[in-house]
């Protein structure tokens, strides 16, 4: 049987995080420039420190990324709102993510959306994002182990995409499954080095336009495009 530590779930399940949340919110993300009501309310909710190992839970609403195990990370706070506020999302989108890692940016989706549909390729964080999601109540948000490269063809098209890991190029037969109308945001660039985020926005003829957000650093896809 998993700890809760393994799980990440909170070693201080009695203590009220709500006060370091809506310091994250104000200092980080809204003096930054991000001002959707829906996802700043959405971060002041969703427990982030419930996402990550209970060794680094303190930190949890610092401003930076944390490791969460199997050499992958959970990302700094302004770039989860940011690649979320990209995306525009609408209350009855269905949101396609490859690379759950923790859950966290699933969860934050899930607040402002439908459904979301996201893929893990690490089996162990694909079991952990799902137990602590099915912890804290976000019955809409689907988990599933594998290559998200692949997609999830049987829910497809989707309104959105997250691409949460550094890809070389654009995956084009993943974006394939993205409506047209809909958006795309995922760090594109060296694997092992500094990558552009990216916004891909999908025409109704099918076609695309590409435009950079701003630099990111993200751990490297093992999936095969």
């Amino acid at each position: 049987m998993l700890g809760l530590a393994v799980l990440g779930l909170d070693a201080e399940p009695q203590k009220d995080r709500g006060t370091e949340r809506r310091a994250m919110v104000e200092e980080q993300i809204a003096a930054r420039g991000i001002t959707d009501p829906r996802l700043l309310e959405a971060l002041r909710t969703v427990p982030r420190h419930r996402f990550v190992p209970a060794a680094v839970q303190r930190e949890a609403y610092a401003d930076g990324p944390l490791p969460i195990g199997e050499g992958q990370t959970i990302s700094q706070p302004f770039v989860v709102a940011a690649m979320t506020d990209a995306l525009h999302l609408q209350p009855a989108d269905r949101v396609y993510e490859l690379g759950t890692g923790s859950g966290y940016q699933a969860a934050i989706a899930s607040r402002l959306c439908a459904h979301v549909y996201t893929i893990e390729i690490q089996a162990a964080l694909a079991a952990r994002a799902a137990s602590i999601l099915a912890e804290l109540g976000y019955t809409n948000v689907s988990v599933r182990a594998g290559d998200g490269f692949r997609g999830w063809p049987d829910a497809a098209p989707f309104d959105a995409m997250l691409i949460t890991a550094a890809v070389a190029e654009l995956p084009h037969e993943l974006l394939a499954q993205l409506k047209p109308g809909g958006r795309a945001v995922l760090p594109v660039g060296p694997l092992l080095g500094v990558q552009d985020l990216l916004l891909v926005e999908k025409s109704l003829d099918g076609s695309t336009v590409t435009r950079k957000l701003f630099p990111v650093r993200f751990v490297p896809s093992t999936g095969k495009p």
